[in-house]
């Protein structure tokens, strides 16, 4: 099995040069690993002290975020070196000041991960959440750099836990330590023989409760919102558009919108814009009106969404009406807010486990939003108690991250 997933490897990363012609997405996947060895050699030296994260795509930056701060912190003079496998993660985050080198992850021949190791030198190897890349984990494993994952859930229907996941299974056991989200993934793991294993939680929870300390004033929202009942739509597909458009369109004036798009492009904008029947602003026309007077906002824009969840009386979180994936319910949640989301989230534990404490609610169709929206909107009592749920479960859930900078800081010499 070994040999047949390196030459699959192999073979991918031959022809991912000749697929990335016809999506701008693998064009970005393909070139940005052309100059990956030329940056880490321009960037690093034998006496670099090195430490490395590895983040597959943006949400599990994020979890490694409050992490990477405590080292960065405790550790001044080590490198941090960040690598992304997915485009959406690493041109979202390049020009991020935490690390002092991101580059995408090279393909896992046995040749880049020998190659990539040798260059680093990392003395610590750290994994968010997922991306077992058997390669790399060997090289690791064979050159005595602890490695460890965070963050981590494991389900049983992944590859480790088949009949046929043996080359995979074996590839677990290079990994020093693993610190996951609960006691399923914790019973999972020590089923296969695993006992270096932590229910630590999920890092996520530090990351958002320390937003809620931060100034989250935005000039233009407050003008915007004006002490107006405000309902922020983040992170909205298409298939969130249906089900919320008609209840905005017919909505009390005493009541604004704020949608943040998962989209920024000016066609899906506009076209959203063309579908509201209320006074509507783009970010990008904000200087032009005067915003109070407008009902709708549509966010073209990026980098806010997480203070503008702070003006929020309720939430409603994009992603799970379609099959794209939820997206973050944490941030919304840290500042005590209601929320909604759609009806596809199995996979997404932190929203299962806010909807059986009541915090959250989801939706199949554009009556059952009107149904909930419209109880949070005119029922205070109601909407203040589910609020308080939703941060009592972040606060209640933080302390990760000194779980796992504790262990990492006992092995980086």
């Amino acid at each position: 099995m070994g040999i047949l997933y390196t030459f699959f490897i192999a073979l991918f990363n031959q022809i991912l040069p000749i697929i990335g012609v016809l999506s701008p997405k693998l064009k970005l996947f393909v070139n940005g690993r052309k100059t990956v060895f030329h940056t880490l050699e321009e960037h690093f030296s034998i006496p670099d002290r090195v430490l490395w994260f590895h983040c597959a795509s943006l949400g599990e930056y994020e979890q490694g975020v409050p992490v990477m701060e405590a080292l960065k912190q405790k550790y001044p003079n080590h490198k941090l070196l960040v690598t992304f496998f997915s485009p959406s993660g690493y041109e979202a985050k390049k020009n991020s000041a935490l690390a002092d080198v991101i580059v995408y992850l090279p393909m896992d021949t046995k040749g880049n991960a020998k190659r990539f190791i040798t260059l680093v030198k990392p003395e610590i190897a750290v994994f968010v959440k997922y991306e077992f890349w058997p390669n790399y984990l060997q090289i690791l494993y064979a050159k005595a750099i602890p490695t460890v994952f965070i963050s981590t859930t494991f389900r049983k229907d992944q590859v480790f836990f088949k009949w046929y996941g043996g080359f995979m299974r074996k590839a677990l056991r290079a990994i020093d330590h693993f610190f996951v989200q609960d006691t399923v993934s914790k019973e999972l793991i020590e089923k296969l023989g695993y006992s270096k294993v932590t229910v630590s939680g999920d890092t996520r929870f530090d990351r958002v409760s320390h937003q809620i300390e931060m100034d989250n004033h935005v000039d233009f929202i407050s003008e915007f919102v004006n002490e107006r009942l405000c309902v922020v739509m983040g992170s909205s597909w298409v298939e969130d558009e249906e089900v919320f458009i008609d209840f905005i369109n017919s909505a009390s004036d005493q009541v604004c919108f704020i949608i943040a798009p998962h989209e920024i492009k000016d066609s899906t904008t506009h076209t959203l814009k063309q579908k509201i029947k209320k006074n509507t602003v783009l970010y990008s026309e904000k200087e032009n009106v005067m915003l109070q007077e407008q009902q709708v906002f549509i966010m073209n824009t990026i980098g806010y969404l997480s203070r503008v969840y702070s003006y929020a009386d309720i939430a409603y979180v994009g992603g799970a009406m379609g099959t794209g994936g939820l997206h973050n319910i944490l941030e919304p949640a840290t500042f005590g807010i209601p929320i909604i989301i759609g009806k596809n989230f199995d996979k997404f534990r932190e929203a299962k486990q806010l909807q059986e404490l009541a915090g959250l609610f989801s939706i199949s169709n554009a009556t059952e939003f009107t149904q909930i929206m419209s109880k949070l909107i005119e029922d205070k009592k109601f909407r203040e108690k589910t609020g308080m749920i939703s941060g009592h479960f972040i606060n209640s859930n933080t302390g990760a991250t000194d779980l796992i900078v504790e262990y990492l800081i006992e092995r980086i010499k």
